[in-house]
């Protein structure tokens, strides 16, 4: 099987990306130096990660990389991004494409594809407005809810899951003097976890508590000095958050913290109803830290009283925070038993196993 996987960057981890690949002056260097950092792993295919022969990976959307393989393969003038991902995937002979990055590229794209390509999933775990992704042979993603709107908009969708990186094995084996963790977004739009994320924070004079928040472009510009001068008093971050706020951490810096802390905090927004199971529980539980994240309907090996910590609404959170660290023996073996579940379930061979599973039905 020739497997091509396409997947896509954050906005905020290019600058991260372009430090580390610095000295990188050729496609393969650069894709190695992305795949090396671990960013977005758990979707990552097997053979993708094995380097087998006959596996492709990029990322469609790093201008940088892609230039880079039109460069070195003589593609005249300056094509598009779309044209470099039709090229690869022409070059490649691809038989299965599987995009992590559909809304870039819908059914118009699909429509391009050449003749050497049999079968397309692509994975799409989020509401995304108008996208048409009919033309794929199915969406992919691990909310049941979500998995509904697509098949209500004429899409073949089936439950896949994340996987746990391999690499994690080498983190969380020491102590933990981290007291609470939390790496995410902060928005406006984030109100519930803001509050929530806001009582922890109040800990911090206790404990040893790390956030790192990637922000608005509205929240950096309200905090800044000439935005306290402006009417964005909604966009700033509460003082207790924004005393004991850092950067945003990616990859395998991601993984040291989680692999340091007792407890990774983790927070779903209102896009899956009660659905939780997002790649920060996976993440998580794969560096050994115990999981406190929200009530909700996880799934198999995410088990509340026994493998995680749910919190409800309001003051409970910060209640369950506390309990644990009191009574952190017993959470200790609560968060290993979690993280051998999470290895054996969603391991890199069940998933590849599911994977071509899915190819002999679509």
């Amino acid at each position: 099987m020739r497997l091509f996987q396409n997947s896509g960057l954050y906005p905020s981890y290019l600058p991260r990306l372009n430090q580390l690949a610095a000295k990188a002056s050729s496609f393969d260097a650069r894709r190695d130096v992305f795949l090396h950092d671990r960013f977005g792993a758990a979707h990552f295919l097997k053979p993708v990660l094995d380097g087998a022969a006959d596996a492709f990976f990029t990322n469609g959307d790093d201008e940088v990389l892609q230039r880079q393989w039109a460069r070195e393969r003589g593609m005249k003038e300056a094509p598009t991004l779309e044209a470099i991902l039709l090229a690869q995937i022409e070059h490649h002979r691809t038989e299965v494409f599987y995009n992590l990055d559909p809304v870039r590229y819908p059914s118009a794209f699909v429509a391009k594809l050449p003749g050497c390509v049999k079968k397309t999933l692509c994975w799409r775990a989020a509401p995304s407005g108008s996208a048409d992704l009919t033309a794929y042979g199915a969406v992919l993603g691990n909310f049941p809810s979500i998995l509904e709107a697509w098949r209500s908009k004429g899409c073949r969708a089936e439950l896949f899951f994340p996987a746990i990186d391999p690499v994690m094995e080498q983190y969380g084996h020491s102590e933990r003097p981290i007291d609470v963790a939390f790496v995410g977004g902060y928005s406006r739009h984030h109100s519930a976890r803001g509050r929530t994320l806001e009582q922890v924070a109040a800990l911090a004079a206790d404990r040893k508590i790390v956030f790192c928040l990637d922000v608005s472009r509205l929240t950096r510009l309200a905090e800044s000095a000439v935005g306290r001068l402006l009417p964005l008093q909604k966009h700033r971050r509460p003082d207790a958050i924004a005393r004991i706020a850092r950067l945003p951490l990616f990859g395998r810096d991601l993984y040291e913290l989680f692999g340091s802390a007792k407890i990774v905090l983790n927070g779903a927004i209102d896009m899956a109803g009660k659905d939780r199971g997002n790649m920060r529980c996976f993440e998580a539980m794969g560096c050994g830290a115990l999981l406190v994240s929200d009530a909700g309907n996880y799934p198999e090996g995410m088990d509340p009283g026994r493998t995680i910590v749910t919190y409800e609404a309001g003051n409970d959170c910060l209640a369950q925070i506390e309990n644990s660290l009191r009574n952190w023996d017993d959470m200790k073996a609560r968060a290993e038993r979690g993280r051998r579940a999470v290895g054996d379930l969603y391991s890199k061979e069940r998933q590849w196993v599911l994977f071509e599973n899915l190819l002999e039905r679509i």
